[in-house]
């Protein structure tokens, strides 16, 4: 459990340290959605990475109680997952400075997050049976 709540602050850790750089070289995150423009804000910024962070924590825990192979189902949903999270990436209307720190702050969480909870709890895959 250790690591996993290492990892949890390493993604928001990250999200943290991506948003402050990305401030101190004058990338202003800003993006349009169609209803106007949005600051990203620090709040913001750390609370999805911490929201992300604990939403994954729960749903590998519940593929251990229920799937034989867990660690094979989390990392082909978590991968799924961030492809999915990029693609408003590349569509929003932003600068291209923002995009870039947008990916970075996605890849960033999910560097941090996927292989941490990939493992089980105690460092090995769990063998369960499926529930049914």
């Amino acid at each position: 459990m250790r690591n996993r709540i290492l990892a949890v602050a390493a993604a928001v850790g990250a999200a943290v340290v991506l948003w402050v750089l990305a401030r101190l070289l004058d990338v202003d995150l800003v993006v349009d959605q169609g209803r106007g423009p949005d600051r990203i804000g620090l709040p913001l910024a750390a609370g999805v990475a911490f929201a992300v962070s604990m939403a994954g924590w729960g749903v590998r825990a519940g593929l251990d109680r229920v799937a034989r192979r867990s660690a094979a189902i989390w990392a082909g949903s978590a991968g799924l997952v961030l492809v999915v999270s990029l693609l408003p990436v590349l569509t929003v209307g932003a600068s291209g400075g923002t995009r870039a720190v947008l990916a970075a702050m996605h890849l960033a969480v999910a560097a941090a997050l996927i292989p941490v909870f990939g493992r089980s709890v105690n460092g090995t895959e769990l063998r369960s049976t499926v529930v049914g």
